[in-house]
């Protein structure tokens, strides 16, 4: 498995403060409205139910004791959602289960999102990372209906800004193919291209997603659909997006 540090930013132009604003909104949801993850109501109220997409309607279940690994684990229910249940599309993406996942995330984010802004220019990465997110979000919507084994695959609940940061992957590794990523590979600290780098971690979202479909399972908790729709909405709009910004590719 590869494990991204760094990249070289060396000819970056623009200060990536939409990125690190991403990357602030993304803790602040989850240390104070998430509450470290603590907060289930908020949390099961704003993820992405695909149920709920499927259908438009709002669904609110009770607690419920279900097995993991052999052990009963009782897992809260949906709660309502003030507003159209769409916007946990949006909502979604800034949300985390934990420590590791957002940690996960926002390395990944700081490494790659700030050469696609710096590329895009401001606005159009906005624009660009929360459309991927979306495209991302729905792609696990449809996976999960069309592969569904029970009713209840559909009332899981999903979260995470790895949808929109796969976008952001699938982008770089068109416009930035051969910029130098310092990454752990197999346990050796090394310098690889940015295909090399992006590539193996795709490969990997890629058997593991077919895994889970094969398996009848929910991977673990992963949504691997939503990383590979995330990770090719990224690669079709990034070419769309830097119409007009065409510069020299590394």
């Amino acid at each position: 498995m590869v494990f991204p540090l760094y990249d070289d930013n060396t000819d970056r132009t623009r200060f990536p403060y939409v990125n690190y604003a991403f990357i602030a909104l993304n803790i602040f949801v989850f240390v104070v409205l998430q509450r470290l993850g603590s907060d289930t109501g908020f949390t099961y109220s704003f993820s992405t139910v695909p149920g709920e997409i499927m259908t438009g309607r709002d669904i609110v279940t009770g607690p419920e004791v279900r097995e993991y690994a052999g052990q009963e684990v009782l897992v809260p229910g949906l709660g309502p959602t003030p507003i159209s249940v769409y916007i946990t599309l949006f909502t979604s993406m800034f949300m985390h289960g934990g420590i590791a996942h957002i940690a996960g995330n926002m390395l990944f984010l700081w490494i790659f999102g700030d050469n696609i802004e710096d590329r895009l220019g401001h606005v159009r990465y906005v624009l660009f990372y929360l459309l991927c997110g979306v495209i991302a979000s729905l792609a696990h919507v449809f996976v999960t209906a069309a592969f569904a084994g029970t009713q209840g695959d559909m009332l899981v609940p999903s979260l995470g800004a790895s949808g929109a940061i796969s976008g952001v992957l699938g982008g770089y590794i068109l416009l930035h193919p051969g910029r130098r990523v310092t990454v752990i590979l197999f346990r050796f600290l090394t310098d690889v291209p940015a295909w090399v780098a992006i590539g193996i971690w795709f490969a990997f979202q890629l058997i593991s997603g077919l895994g889970m479909l094969g398996a009848g399972s929910q991977g673990g908790g992963v949504a691997y659909g939503a990383h590979i729709g995330g990770f090719l909405a990224g690669l079709v709009l990034i070419k769309f997006f830097d119409m007009g910004h065409a510069r020299t590719r590394t």
